[in-house]
């Protein structure tokens, strides 16, 4: 399991002879600047498009975002209304960038300037759930103290691009536009980068910590902004090495199969962003740095297609969500650098899919997006066809997965319960039916502020309860590093492909647990079959096993559970009913953090069937079989 830094150190060789090799500010020119260079580039259907979204924000205000409203955090825990204000005005002002720099009528310009100003004019660039990072914590932000979050970090970056990208435009109807944007984004994220101890960027680049999707998400953006705004070029190469230094730390975390515990939804603000920083570096040193063949950045690219299920689900370990809308184009050209044919042909599958959508996360990547406006062209006539992996092991993360003959899927894994954007799931495992969802991992819901606070889990769906997995003698999994499987065996070969994995130790102490023996088998001819062995200090007082569906299910005939699929096709579960009682609930606690579930699964109710054990042993044997 994942746990401890590899000094990979893959871009530390460069540091030394950058300053030299960084292409100079004026110089530098990665993407078009004139209408004429745009319409050479994009086919005019997107062209269209792009303009067309432009004009959608024309006539929509640049709002402010209330102190009422920013203090809803510190009050009631709520995130989203500040979120929503802040992130769609700056989805306006970036779509109206792109649409006034490819058609280059003058018409978006007016518009643009109101949201330039909009949102130097606010006092804090990051969201509200991150105030607390200030010194005088929650609440109200302090404007004598910057602090660099993602948020102020994606927003440097589009005001950068849009000074890019429109600068000329932008001084001839004022001369004091452009001085502001560089004002704004150098005392709100390049200054306080110089001397920035975030934890989540290293504090200061102490090489031992092992850094989440924060850090090369900053480093990004921060790497894309001083690159195009900082003036001073002594000061410009220290804020490349000191991007340079964060993604190092950052790839040296991660597991030598390039897996992340924090799953497929946060890989792309994560090892995506790894990329982003990647394709900004080449440019900048004129391909000086150019790591694309490295090993290593192969395997970081290729998880992201050995975690997907079909169509837009994904393996959701975490506070990953079910389903993404994967960044087809991104991948396409993920996959083009690194010379994998098949994460080009599945960017390419994923942007046919997406109906030719350049922009899937457009409230976020910036950069991202011009990158892939250059790559359309080529994404367009390539071939779009994959085939799905039969077994994927991912040995850092103890991520398993596996499909029947007859297109039936199921996912597991051991690992921990400290990881990254943690829920308590060791054990757990997944299963989908034809590329349907069949028994789940619920995902995360709407952040609040319990979200990442000591009464996360108190939140139903980040404990163990509401996993596929048992609570025994009344306890469920603990959160904590040191709360995880063990005995970890991963066995594929010919038609079968298991699991094994001793899940007491992600309990507590008081459950009273000497093992618990998980095995999670797919025989690709007749179907999923669970074992658990178990043996405890003294008889169980009470066992439960759940299993979590968004399927209707039929449960009227004992010892067999019928989850119903499109097409009239079904999946059966069986069980003893010597040992078990079964019943059905459905799952809704009404809080605030379950409005984010239905995103995920359609708007369909979430039910929990719960097994509760009739016959209560020290030891014992328990099987479930799973066709289809």
């Amino acid at each position: 399991m994942q746990g401890q830094i590899s000094n990979r150190n893959i871009l530390q060789p460069f540091e030394a002879g950058l300053a030299k090799n960084l292409v100079p500010r004026d110089q530098w020119k990665p993407f078009p600047q004139t209408p004429g260079e745009w319409k050479k580039l994009l086919p005019a259907s997107l062209q269209q498009s792009l303009i067309k979204k432009g004009e959608e924000a024309l006539d929509k205000e640049f709002k402010s975002i209330p102190a009422t409203v920013t203090l809803e955090f510190a009050r009631t825990g709520n995130r989203t209304d500040y979120e929503n204000i802040s992130f769609k005005k700056r989805t306006m002002l970036w779509n109206m960038v792109l649409a006034e720099s490819i058609e280059g009528k003058g018409r978006f310009t007016n518009h643009i300037i109101d949201g330039i100003w909009s949102v130097c004019e606010e006092t804090f660039w990051g969201i509200n759930a991150h105030i607390g990072m200030q010194k005088a914590g929650n609440g109200l932000p302090d404007v004598q103290e910057p602090i660099v979050d993602l948020f102020a970090a994606e927003t440097a970056t589009l005001l950068a691009w849009t000074d890019y990208l429109l600068g000329p435009e932008l001084e001839r109807e004022s001369k004091l536009i452009s001085p502001r944007i560089s004002y704004e984004i150098n005392r709100r994220v390049l200054t306080p980068m110089v001397n920035a101890h975030y934890g989540y960027l290293g504090n200061g680049n102490h090489p031992t910590e092992k850094l989440n999707n924060w850090a090369p998400w900053v480093a990004s953006n921060y790497l894309a902004t001083n690159l195009i705004m900082e003036k001073d070029e002594v000061r410009r190469a220290e804020g490349v090495v000191r991007a340079m230094k964060i993604m190092d730390q950052y790839i040296n975390g991660l597991g030598d199969d390039g897996s992340t515990d924090e799953g497929p939804n946060y890989w792309f603000a994560a090892g995506a962003c790894v990329f982003d920083g990647l394709n900004l570096l080449s440019d900048a040193t004129d391909k000086k740095i150019n790591l694309y063949e490295h090993p290593f950045l192969r395997k970081l690219g290729a998880y992201i297609y050995k975690m997907h299920i079909a169509g837009d689900y994904f393996i959701n370990v975490a506070d990953a969500t079910a389903t993404e809308k994967a960044d087809g184009l991104l991948l396409y050209r993920f996959g083009m650098a690194t010379g994998d044919n098949y994460l080009k042909s599945f960017g390419a599958a994923a942007y046919h899919a997406s109906e030719k959508d350049s922009n899937p996360n457009e409230m976020f990547f910036r950069t991202r997006i011009l990158y892939n406006l250059n790559a359309i062209a080529a994404c367009e006539t390539y071939p779009a066809k994959t085939t799905d992996i039969p077994d994927v092991w991912l040995p850092n993360v103890q991520v398993m997965s596996s499909r029947s003959d007859k297109d039936l899927f199921v996912a597991t894994h051991g690992g921990d319960n400290g990881e990254s954007h943690n829920h308590n799931d060791v054990g757990d495992f997944i299963i989908y039916a034809g590329g349907s969802p069949v028994i789940i991992d619920v995902g995360k819901g709407t952040y609040t502020a319990r979200t990442f606070s000591k009464d996360r889990y108190n939140i139903w769906f980040n404990t163990s309860a509401y996993h596929n997995l048992p609570v025994i003698n009344s306890y469920q999994q603990s959160a904590g590093r040191e709360y995880g499987a063990k005995e970890v065996t991963c066995l594929q070969k010919g038609k079968t492909s298991q699991l094994s994995m001793n899940i007491a130790g992600a309990y507590p102490k008081e459950a009273g647990i000497i093992s618990w023996q998980r095995i999670v088998k797919m025989n690709k001819s007749t179907g999923v079959e669970i074992t658990d062995s178990y043996n405890l200090q003294r008889p169980l007082k009470s066992l439960t096993q759940s299993f979590m569906t968004v399927c209707n299910v039929d449960m009227n005939t004992p010892g067999e559970i019928r989850f119903s699929l499109p097409e009239n096709k079904t999946v059966t579960l069986t069980y003893d009913t010597v040992l078990w009682n079964a019943s059905k609930e459905k799952v809704c606690m009404g809080i605030p953090e379950e409005k984010g579930l239905s995103s995920s699964w359609g708007g369909k109710d979430i039910y929990r069937i719960l097994l509760t054990a009739k016959t209560l042993n020290s030891k014992g044997q328990i099987k479930y079989l799973i066709r289809y």
